[in-house]
């Protein structure tokens, strides 16, 4: 849904995940607030956090931490021993992390409008390419949530981040900075 102002500025407002029409800016409005259950999946390499949100309230939840090797300035044959090291504690991170996922969202899943997700893409994705979480994978939106590392704070934050209505500004060419009210003259 594109909103355009006079001088030509538009506002592009995008359906918020769960939510699969809205013809008109009140119907948007309307459907945004409804209560709808979503799955969440924050991860980064060495962290996961899943859980359900029930309209605004994180109903379950389960966050977890591996440790996985930083990188290191070491050379030759302890690099590639480092690189291989690390790759392996990846991979048994993203392990435990679908097995989290599992215990969590499977259960729910013919209950959740959709599964949110953010963090780092490749953890993420190395997450839902278990085969046991297809059916989860399938409710996944486009959105990608930015989050810090996930904790069990950051996820009941992503709950609002993930029911909102996200809004992309396009300012007309030449018009920025020169807005009644910016302060710029």
């Amino acid at each position: 849904m594109i909103l355009i102002a006079p001088d030509g500025a538009t506002a592009e407002l995008r359906l918020p995940a769960g939510v699969e029409s809205a013809g008109t800016v009140s119907e948007l409005i309307e459907q945004a607030r409804a209560s709808r259950r979503l799955g969440l999946l924050l991860a980064r390499k060495g962290a996961v956090a899943v859980g359900i949100a029930d309209g605004e309230k994180l109903v379950a939840s389960k966050v977890d931490t591996h440790y996985v090797q930083g990188r290191t300035a070491a050379g030759g044959w302890s690099q590639q021993r480092f690189a291989r090291r690390r790759d392996n504690q990846a991979k048994a991170a993203a392990s435990d992390g679908a097995g989290i996922a599992g215990r969590i969202l499977l259960p729910e899943v013919r209950s959740l409008t959709a599964l949110v997700t953010g963090g780092d893409r490749s953890a993420v994705d190395a997450i839902l390419s278990a085969p046991q979480l297809k059916a989860v994978a399938a409710l996944r939106t486009e959105r990608m949530l930015e989050v810090p590392e996930p904790r069990h704070a950051v996820l009941v934050s992503a709950v609002s981040a993930a029911r909102a209505v996200p809004i992309l500004i396009h300012e007309p060419a030449g018009a920025e900075g020169h807005r009644p009210g910016s302060g710029v003259s």
